[in-house]
């Protein structure tokens, strides 16, 4: 319940009433992005916890490598379990120049039980287009291990997923030119009208007026001026630093696998009433023994006796007045000793009543 408390207060009273952020923050300049790459490869050097014989994809992976190194071998002549086929993704940052450096995620797509200690062979990575923009080899690094076999085994985090620092080399470079434009687009990254509002204010303030446009709830248009024509960075880098004030929607945030609950600030409750009772039963089983007396011709029995416990606890009822925020709910649940699983339903039965005044959203 403490842990539940901690959870609540912070949503509550750690942001400001109004807080003012840069706009690097809470948005970007639109085609400034990173990109995705993914790779098929293969990783060497296993100590037999690679892929198993059934894993086909992995032979043949190995056959036809070999085949281009010059090498000819036949799938009957060969064992994979110090190799396994792996999944390589990784992030292009914008401005990548050939020959910068990235990291690379490797993870395992057969049956292998461990990479640890592995090398990532070369491996082309490729975006959404199809064209190769990165290659990959390296060491993997794993952040557990595994030791054992599946009957009897310990293993510690995940081994079948590692990094290889660096490991990534750029080949081909993502085109964005920011010169002799016209226009500069700032993207939000949450889409809300006041906010565009308040950013489209803002740049005019710091630019001049009509420097700035709003064109829908997450986008705002703002006008080169002649002098920052050939100094675009200048430009941008002045945008970023312009102060705003955010808003946000009242919002709710429930994770029913692990019971987390995050409150935020601005969230209402009408008038409403909780109660919290629960029923507990149990069955169980008790053996009596019946013995004969001494010298008697009976035999000793075990006769089984089954019992039945019902026991319900009394509820507790806690009345929220109208617009009540989240102190005030706070000490309400406090009152009813609840969990944050308990919390959990709590607010889906509150938002199926109506009188939640913010958004729910489970994840």
């Amino acid at each position: 319940m403490r842990r539940l408390m901690a959870v609540l207060i912070l949503a509550s009273f750690a942001v400001p009433a109004v807080a003012a952020v840069r706009v690097k923050e809470v948005a970007r300049v639109q085609g400034v992005r990173d990109n995705q790459l993914v790779g098929y490869g293969l990783v060497v050097g296993l100590n037999r916890t690679g892929d198993r014989q059934q894993t086909f994809f992995t032979t043949q992976s190995l056959i036809n490598m070999l085949d281009r190194l010059g090498v000819t071998v036949t799938a009957q002549s060969l064992r994979v379990e110090n190799i396994a086929a792996v999944m390589v993704t990784a992030e292009l940052p914008s401005f990548a120049r050939a020959g910068s450096r990235l990291d690379c995620t490797v993870s395992s797509i057969g049956d292998a039980r461990s990479l640890q200690g592995g090398l990532l062979v070369q491996t082309p990575l490729k975006a959404a287009n199809g064209q190769v923009y990165a290659v990959a080899q390296g060491s993997i690094v794993i952040g557990g291990f595994s030791a054992g076999n599946s009957a009897n085994g310990v293993h510690v985090n995940h081994p079948t997923v590692g990094r290889v620092m660096n490991g990534g080399i750029v080949e081909r470079e993502v085109a964005s030119d920011l010169m002799n434009r016209d226009h500069l687009e700032l993207v939000l990254s949450e889409s809300d009208f006041t906010t565009a509002s308040r950013l489209e204010a803002g740049i005019n303030q710091k630019m001049g007026a009509g420097s700035a446009r709003s064109l829908d709830g997450r986008t705002v248009s703002v006008r080169v001026p002649a002098e920052y024509k050939e100094r675009m960075i200048d430009l941008i880098a002045e945008l970023e630093n312009i102060q705003i004030e955010t808003d946000r929607k009242a919002k709710v945030v429930l994770n029913e696998r692990t019971g987390t609950v995050v409150i935020g600030k601005d969230v209402r409750i009408a008038a409403v009433a909780i109660t919290q009772g629960s029923l507990s039963i149990q069955i169980g089983t008790n053996f009596n023994v019946s013995q004969p007396a001494p010298f008697g011709q009976g035999q000793t029995t075990v006769t089984p006796e089954q019992t039945v416990k019902a026991e319900e606890k009394g509820g507790n009822l806690v009345l929220l007045k109208d617009g009540a925020n989240v102190e005030d709910l706070v000490k309400a649940l406090n009152g009813l000793g609840v969990t944050p699983r308990d919390l959990v339903a709590i607010f889906q039965a509150i938002k199926a009543a109506g009188a939640l005044q913010a958004e729910l959203e489970i994840i």
